[in-house]
C-alpha cells in the first residue's frame, strides 16, 4: 500500500500562482507516472497533467500556465500554477500510479477569486 499527502491549497487572486507537492509513500517499488487531476463541483474529474516515462502532459485548458515537474529521490511531485484564473478554482487531486495500481491523494481546495 502507499499513501500520498498533498500540500494545501488556499485562496489566490486572479493572475496569481500556487505550487502543490504531493509526496508518496508506503511501499512504493516502481512509481510509472504521476499527475494531477481536479474536480469543480458540479463537474467531472478532469486531468490536469501528468508525467512519466520522460514525457508531460497537460490539459488544453492549462498549458502555458501550469508546469508538472517531480523528484524522484524524494517520491514527489509538484503542479507550479501560474496565471491562475477563476475556472481553476476546484478540489485538485494527485494521483500515482505503482505498477499497475493507482492511488490517490485525498485532495486539497485550491481557489481562485478576488
Amino acid at each position: 500500500q502507499a499513501q500520498l499527502v498533498e500540500s494545501e491549497g488556499g485562496l489566490v487572486q486572479p493572475g496569481g500562482s500556487l505550487r502543490l507537492s504531493c509526496v508518496a509513500s508506503g511501499s512504493i517499488f516502481s512509481i510509472a507516472a504521476m499527475g494531477w487531476f481536479r474536480q469543480a463541483p458540479g463537474k467531472q474529474r478532469e486531468l490536469v497533467a501528468t508525467i512519466g516515462g520522460g514525457r508531460t502532459n497537460y490539459a488544453d485548458s492549462v498549458k502555458g500556465r501550469f508546469t508538472i515537474s517531480r523528484d524522484n529521490a524524494k517520491n514527489t511531485v509538484y503542479l507550479q500554477m501560474n496565471n491562475l484564473k477563476p475556472d481553476d478554482t476546484a478540489v485538485y487531486y494527485c494521483h500515482v500510479l505503482i505498477g499497475i495500481t493507482p492511488y490517490w491523494g485525498q485532495g486539497t481546495q485550491v481557489t481562485v477569486s478576488s
